[in-house]
């Protein structure tokens, strides 16, 4: 049977085959711990592979299109982000970003120079090296909780004046186009200056316009207008910037923050949220498919050295010139090699420059795909950081952190579950004694008063300086149940006498915690759902009594089917649940409390 499709159909098809490869690799690389970016970006580059680099012909086309998803990503960022915070950034904005592009721009230039390359060309790549991924980076971030971070707030810092650079570094490959088509000194001050007005009249529309409009449109009540209203202010906010020459996601991003302090911010970034995570994703994947296989191929032995190799000069470049800006190392590491990628402003970049005669479109096919292939291994070369990284605080630092800390309980772990814990044993006289391995939380704890001690509980020589033998219990906060069950071990293999007390993620863990014999054990979420619970009956009439026999009665329960797991399986003790209406009921207990 000859099966023919038409043009719809074959869209249909690829995107299907889109669809199918990253809901098979995104899970899979997520599950090695790769990450979901990893995951979209090579099922790019399996779908371009197998289709022999011939998925689509115009693939740059579907990377344009999907960078909506960095658009609106940099929509939310600026929606989270209010003027008066983004003021406070100004010194790493214009001071730490300024000293990232020209020092990567400068060294790149005479790098290249010493290979051989022309002035002009050098200058081109040497712009294109200091541009980062705004997606990559970002997502990162946002992947591991870690947007709000010192480095990472320098690291968007960076990015933001890289934002800002597109416009002069577009009219620096224009001036240096060998063609005849120069542009004059007097156009080049009009370019910035309608760059300027753009950023001007987007700021007066988001002050003055935007809520107005917001206030009107809510008066519908109709979900789907709102939805188009946040879009359209997305997209005319990008169309905005690109017509001044810059990028779309700097208007995106401008346009949140002027959201930032509205009424609205909290519906429209919900109804943004589904866009950005579906155009975000196939951006990943349009990268992968981007990649030129017939260059590769061709030149595969120079893209293979060079994209590691301009990685790592990279990241020694922007490390320098952090601890120069007096980071310390460990943020100096975590921004350096989280921004160690080659930016997809490199196609615009090199593409403008081949159109201007610069270098040939050969050579911009190569140094498009070592663009390419920078951003697919980024999150691999991040993973490499961990190698370089010292910790905040030496061995020697932690012991002399521990030594000397006095108290009659020890608390390890010092999250928001810690810090409840401690207020009970605080007003009934207790000295408590706190170890907590995150520097940042340690610090942050100090400014609020509390005496935290820097230490990781689960090494022996920790809880050795601590004197773990002279504290009458010790409570275990900590969240992640591998590190909590490691804690345990090491303190039962110091003190045999121990009271322990631990907080167990889930019902799994509980279950794993009953054969190390501590001495009690709560689900971080258990007497908060029956206390949650508890309020629940006491306000539809229930008696207090009443639903204390209630409450008793679920713990009781708790504990036989936990006892039953523990000797058989997760579904053993499946009689103690209430699936359904108790035969007896709240009326019948109420009667008994009378």
């Amino acid at each position: 049977m000859n099966i023919q499709f038409n043009h719809l159909e074959i869209l249909f098809l690829q995107a299907l085959m889109l669809v199918v490869a990253a809901c098979a690799f995104v899970p899979l690389f997520k599950k090695l711990g790769l990450g979901s970016i990893l995951g979209f970006l090579f099922s790019g580059v399996f779908v371009n592979i197998i289709f022999s680099g011939q998925f689509s012909e115009h693939p740059e086309e579907l990377l344009h299109f999907s960078e909506f998803g960095v658009v609106l990503f940099l929509f939310v960022i600026g929606l989270e982000l209010k003027p008066a915070a983004l003021w406070q950034m100004k010194h790493d904005i214009f001071g730490l970003g300024l000293a990232q592009v020209i020092g990567c721009t400068l060294a790149t230039v005479g790098v290249c120079i010493l290979l051989g390359f022309s002035l002009n060309v050098s200058i081109v790549l040497g712009l294109g090296m200091a541009l980062s991924s705004t997606a990559i980076v970002m997502s990162n971030l946002n992947e591991q909780g870690l947007r709000h971070s010192k480095h990472g707030k320098k690291m968007f810092s960076i990015l933001l004046f890289q934002d800002l650079a597109i416009v002069p570094a577009l009219l620096i490959v224009t001036v240096l186009s060998p063609s005849e088509q120069e542009l004059s000194t007097s156009q080049s001050f009009i370019n910035i200056g309608i760059a300027i007005l753009a950023i001007g009249i987007l700021i007066f529309i988001g002050k003055y316009l935007l809520n107005p409009i917001f206030n009107i449109l809510a008066k519908t009540k109709t979900q789907e207008i709102m939805t188009a209203s946040a879009l359209g202010v997305v997209i005319f906010a990008a169309l905005l910037m690109d017509i001044a020459g810059m990028s779309y996601a700097m208007g995106a991003f401008l346009a949140g923050v002027m959201l930032a302090e509205s009424e609205f911010r909290h519906e429209v970034e919900a109804n943004i949220e589904p866009f950005r995570g579906l155009f975000l994703g196939l951006f990943f994947v349009a990268v992968g498919l981007s990649i030129d296989l017939e260059v590769v191929l061709e030149q595969w032995m120079i893209i293979i050295v060079s994209a590691p190799l301009v990685m790592l000069f990279k990241t020694a470049v922007i490390y320098i010139i952090a601890r120069l800006f007096k980071n310390n190392h460990s943020d100096a590491n975590k921004i350096s090699f989280g921004l160690s990628q080659l930016g997809e402003f490199g196609f615009v970049l090199f593409g403008a420059a081949a159109a201007q005669k610069i270098f040939s479109s050969t050579d911009a096919s190569l140094f498009i795909a070592i663009v390419s292939v920078t951003m697919a291994i980024a999150p691999l070369l991040e993973r490499v950081a961990v190698l370089f990284e010292k910790r905040e605080n030496s061995i020697a630092s932690e012991e002399q952190s521990a030594d000397g800390i006095e108290g009659n309980i020890l608390i390890i772990g010092f999250g928001r579950f810690g810090q409840i814990v401690s207020q009970p044993l605080f007003s009934n006289g207790y000295n408590i004694a706190i170890l907590d391995n995150d520097p940042e939380k340690v610090k942050e704890a100090r400014t609020f008063g509390f005496e935290v001690h820097y230490g990781d509980g689960a090494r022996r020589d920790i809880l050795r300086v601590a004197e773990i033998n002279k504290y009458e219990a010790v409570v275990v906060c900590t969240d992640k149940p591998k590190i909590t069950n490691q804690i345990i071990t090491t303190i039962q293999n110091e003190s045999a006498t121990a009271k322990i007390f631990v907080r167990s993620f889930d019902r799994n863990h509980s279950i794993d915690l009953y054969s190390k014999h501590i001495s009690y054990s709560v689900r971080e979420t258990f007497e908060s759902a029956l206390e949650l619970s508890k309020q629940a009956l006491l306000k539809l009439g229930n008696s207090s009594e009443a639903v204390k026999k209630h409450i008793e009665d679920i713990r009781k329960r708790d504990l036989e089917r936990l006892k039953e797991q523990v000797e058989g399986d997760s579904y053993s003790g499946m009689h103690q649940l209430h699936k359904s209406a108790a035969p007896t009921s709240k009326l019948e207990l109420n009667n008994q409390d009378k």
